[in-house]
């Protein structure tokens, strides 16, 4: 375990909601913060919309059913925020995955109860997703969707909560290291989540 000025149990009973763009490595950062903590849990949100077995919504670009895909992402969104506060509610860290960007963030910020709540925004640039994404088996881009296209809702549509981390430059040990030793920086106080009910 690699040493850092952030004492672990800080993190009991928290938690910690990673985001980004598809294929900024939100899984694989997350199961590799879970990890290195002593008792978590990894709430993956893409989870609880592989369980809809028909009437699922595709997420499109230009999608005519945009009312109903909004719907299913706030069902997605609620059902694994309450998911992560049941575990912090055990006394474990909820590390929380899922794409959570634009209007979506403060809404989600909104939906965890928990506090301490710690918010980590993975933002590599577009060319370095371009180069994950044709690296990686699964396809995350498509039905009109570009990591350009994306990257311009992350960084201007996006409210600027929490941790901001351009990992594109880093290991996945190296972001996690990043992650806790700016554990301050990503910690939502009240008074912003405040805002976000507004």
């Amino acid at each position: 375990m690699t040493d850092h000025p952030t004492p672990l149990h800080r993190l009991d009973s928290a938690v910690v909601l990673v985001t980004g763009v598809m294929a900024a490595g939100k899984s694989t950062v997350a199961q590799a913060l879970a990890e290195r903590l002593p008792r978590s849990a990894h709430v993956r949100g893409d989870a609880f919309r592989r369980m809809m077995v028909s009437g699922a919504a595709e997420m499109s670009a230009d999608d005519e059913a945009r009312d109903v895909v909004r719907e299913q992402l706030r069902l997605r969104h609620r059902i694994a925020a309450a998911t992560a506060d049941l575990y912090a509610d055990a006394g474990l860290t909820a590390v929380l995955q899922d794409i959570v960007i634009g209007d979506a963030l403060p809404e989600v910020v909104a939906m965890v109860r928990t506090r301490p709540l710690y918010v980590v925004v993975l933002a590599p640039r577009p060319d370095v997703i371009s180069a994950r994404e044709e690296a990686r088996a699964k396809t995350g881009y498509g039905l009109g969707w570009t990591p350009e296209g994306m990257d311009r809702i992350l960084r201007d549509e996006t409210p600027r909560t929490g941790l901001w981390l351009d990992s594109g430059g880093l290991t996945v040990a190296e972001t996690v290291d990043a992650i806790l030793a700016r554990l301050d920086e990503a910690r939502v106080d009240e008074a912003r989540v405040d805002e976000a009910r507004v």
